[in-house]
């Protein structure tokens, strides 16, 4: 439980990272390639203003993942992220009046709750490992 400052900042950035590139498609509107040089068209979609600051705002949260998984187990740390459905479900529907009706707050209801249920699972491993003395290091060393 010691890097889940890591983990929520990781799970927050890339729910940024997700309203950025949407905000950054509204206002480019619909996408059409025709007539245009598909390649030309991708750069324009990439470097415009927003999808540009989203598509930064992801490399700041998988470096921050990556950082993550050299503390953590990957079957603990990863889950976490479905909260940034979570976290986009609810930001969406304030910012840009997307629908939270009664199914998607259940969705979210089971994420949240099954998120807590894996946080508790790293909390008994914290415990374990914390019960773990010098003196029992030693036996256990001592057996090989």
């Amino acid at each position: 439980m010691k890097y889940i400052v890591f983990i929520l900042f990781t799970v927050m950035t890339n729910a940024a990272a997700q309203l950025m590139l949407k905000q950054g498609m509204m206002s480019l509107g619909p996408i059409s390639f025709e007539g245009v040089n598909p390649l030309v068209k991708l750069l324009q979609i990439v470097f415009s203003p927003w999808v540009f600051l989203g598509l930064c705002t992801f490399v700041i949260s998988m470096a921050s993942h990556l950082y993550v998984l050299s503390k953590v187990e990957l079957s603990f740390a990863y889950p976490f992220l479905s909260l940034a459905y979570v976290a986009v479900a609810i930001f969406a529907y304030f910012v840009f009046r997307e629908d939270l009706n009664g199914w998607r707050i259940a969705g979210i209801a089971f994420i949240c709750v099954g998120t807590v249920l894996i946080a508790q699972s790293g909390r008994e491993r914290e415990d374990q490992a914390a019960s773990i003395t010098p003196d029992k290091i030693q036996a256990n060393e001592i057996v090989r």
